[in-house]
């Protein structure tokens, strides 16, 4: 799984100003990324607003991505629902022959148990013979998979092979850094604690901040996987007030507000999300200006 190790960025889908999907942006932000560094591309994940993207849109925005990429980097896609019969669906019946992981959010809203996860993720496990990343993410879903669930899974099914954990514990890190199978992956959601999660034993990182700076993100976290702990934190601490930012209001906002100062897409989002505010916006562009 040594494709999953580094860093993936879960990349936005942007908007044009009438909210329609601005693919011409998605090219420039794939592209981007590819060029500076970042190790693979997380599709239509929730930093995506999947949430509010149509079946349609989905498809297109996976083909793009697919040829823009050109077999450049690894891809991984979102296929998440607290509705496991849509996830069992939808894997049995996607081409998935372009894509090379799926990233499958834990069951949001209907807070399962520690039992509810583990056959959820069964049935996902079942359903595909590709490689499941887990994605734990309480402050969204209102339930913590906790680190017995997703140890058991990873022991209990060969093609579940890694949990993006994005509990933003960093107890639970260590938890899971402890007990793991040798060759599961743990990989940081947290942008804050990816470079600890990486000293500590982690794979790296699916992160937000990354896709503005891959070449500086991807690069402390390389720094990290290396041991090379004093080199890394100084692009961390540089790092740190953006990380801050982006996460201050709502995600992506914050992450589509620094892309709009880079000139890479606008920072319309979808509705019940609403743009940074201007004071959040202001902070952003001084960062920017000065990084």
């Amino acid at each position: 799984m040594q494709k999953f190790i580094g860093t993936g960025v879960a990349l936005v889908t942007p908007f044009k100003n009438d909210l329609t999907v601005d693919f011409d942006a998605l090219i420039k932000l794939v592209n981007f990324n590819i060029e500076n560094g970042t190790d693979y591309l997380v599709i239509n994940g929730t930093t995506g607003e999947s949430a509010t993207i149509s079946k349609e849109e989905k498809e297109q925005i996976i083909d793009v991505i697919i040829k823009t990429n050109n077999k450049r980097l690894p891809l991984v896609l979102g296929v998440g629902s607290n509705n496991t019969l849509e996830v069992v669906k939808e894997l049995k019946t996607r081409d998935l022959s372009e894509i090379d992981g799926i990233l499958s959010v834990a069951p949001y809203y209907s807070k399962p148990t520690q039992e509810g996860f583990y056959q959820h993720y069964k049935a996902i496990a079942e359903a595909t013979e590709k490689p499941i990343i887990l994605y734990n993410v309480p402050g969204r879903t209102a339930r913590n998979m906790e680190p017995a669930t997703t140890l058991r899974l990873a022991k209990d099914f060969s093609n579940i092979v890694a949990v993006k954990e994005a509990g933003n514990n960093q107890q639970q890190y260590y938890t899971l850094l402890k007990d793991k199978p040798a060759d599961f992956l743990i990989i940081s959601g947290d942008d804050d604690l990816a470079l600890g999660v990486a000293l500590a034993g982690g794979s790296g990182v699916i992160s937000v901040i990354g896709q503005a700076f891959p070449k500086e993100f991807s690069k402390m976290i390389k720094l990290g996987l290396e041991g090379k702990n004093e080199e890394a934190y100084k692009i961390h601490f540089k790092m740190m007030d953006i990380i801050d930012y982006i996460f201050a209001e709502n995600n992506p906002a914050g992450i589509k507000a620094v892309l709009q100062e880079l000139g890479i897409c606008n920072d319309t989002v979808r509705l019940p999300l609403v743009s940074a505010s201007k004071e959040l916006q202001t902070k952003i562009a001084k960062f920017v200006a000065n990084f």
